[in-house]
């Protein structure tokens, strides 16, 4: 009967695609992840302030614009720029999202970073001034949407 290899197949769930260091053999690598851990912890933090300070902003370019003349009659300029400062706060959660989710091992961090990519592109294209701007610009913008729009899509098949 023959025996079984010792050595085990790496697999889909191998940590960074079988680039795994056994922490307890090398404590330099260890440390260093205590260390990176401490810095994804400070910046949820600061991201979270962020966050905050974004959410003040959402609320005073509303106000502004609401006591503008005509008083709490918006243009489309105005609904454009509160849009943007709607989306930017949203793209911040999304990267607070991402800077908890790197604290995780068991994750393919390509998706939450293609997913954000998105995000912002999608609120880049809601603030275009398509009057202003080149056909090669929107051109180009709408060649970025589709190749991270792929590559989110092939990355969420791929993973659960």
């Amino acid at each position: 009967m023959e025996k079984p290899s010792d050595h085990s197949e790496p697999s889909d769930q191998d940590h960074a695609e079988g680039l795994h260091i056994n922490e307890s053999e090398e404590p330099l690598i260890h440390w260093l992840h205590v260390i990176i851990r401490l810095c994804v912890r400070a910046l949820a933090v600061l991201m979270t302030l962020v966050i905050i300070w974004s959410v003040a902003d959402v609320a005073w370019v509303l106000y502004q614009r609401a006591i503008a003349s005509p008083v709490w009659l918006l243009n489309v300029n105005d609904i454009l720029a509160s849009f943007g400062a709607f989306m930017v706060t949203l793209i911040a959660i999304e990267i607070f999202h991402n800077i908890i989710l790197y604290l995780r091992d068991d994750l393919l961090h390509v998706k939450l970073v293609l997913a954000t990519a998105l995000m912002a592109i999608a609120r880049k294209v809601i603030v275009l001034d398509y009057k202003e701007l080149e056909p090669e610009y929107i051109w180009a913008t709408a060649a970025i949407v589709f190749a991270v729009s792929i590559g989110y899509w092939l990355v969420a098949r791929k993973t659960p």
